[in-house]
């Protein structure tokens, strides 16, 4: 019985990222190297049938989608990056200076930030309109957007985002076997 695969695709390099820094809203563009890496992507989604291409609105992963040769991503804002709000540009050490032990899932959300009751909301969300679709899915995101997507999925929630990292310009595969929900394959 052949059961749906949704293929996650985290975003290209950006100078953030490779820093260790935040990035929720801030619109950064690749790095040289994050576009070549995800040019290599094209191959590996090349030969593939997608009943639905998703892509976040923001320009690293649209430019990851369009470069990898998925022209036909349709921009779902429930992909954007988890909220940071205050914390935005800064990384986990200069976060728990402030806030001692700070995780993004296990703290309260900082001033202008997104819940972990929010993120849920939005992936349950996300999830129900995946699993309508006929066929194959694939997405192209964020590091904890698609963590928390994933979380989410499998029916852990968002507060379990932790323990799906994910490295810039790799693919994940979720499915289901016999009706649990299951990773395929992460951060290939």
């Amino acid at each position: 019985m052949e059961t749906q695969q949704v293929w996650l695709v985290r975003h290209g390099e950006t100078e953030w990222s490779r820093d260790g820094r935040h990035t929720s809203s801030t619109d950064l563009e690749l790095t040289e190297r994050g576009r070549k890496v995800a040019e290599s992507l094209r191959d590996r989604l090349a030969g593939r049938d997608f009943g639905l291409v998703l892509t976040s609105p923001l320009r690293r992963a649209a430019e990851t989608a369009r470069l990898a040769g998925r022209d036909d991503a349709v921009v779902d804002d429930r992909l954007r990056e988890w909220e940071y709000g205050a914390f935005e540009g800064l990384t986990t050490e200069q976060i728990r200076e402030q806030v001692p032990g700070w995780e993004l899932w296990t703290h309260p959300a900082p001033a202008g930030g997104e819940s972990v009751e929010q993120m849920d909301a939005r992936m349950a969300s996300l999830a129900a309109r995946v699993r309508e679709v006929e066929g194959d899915v694939l997405m192209f995101a964020h590091g904890h957007s698609l963590g928390a997507f994933t979380a989410c999925w499998l029916g852990l929630g968002a507060a379990n985002t932790g323990h799906f990292p994910l490295d810039t310009a790799t693919v994940s595969v979720l499915s289901s076997k016999r009706d649990t929900p299951v990773v395929r394959q992460w951060n290939a």
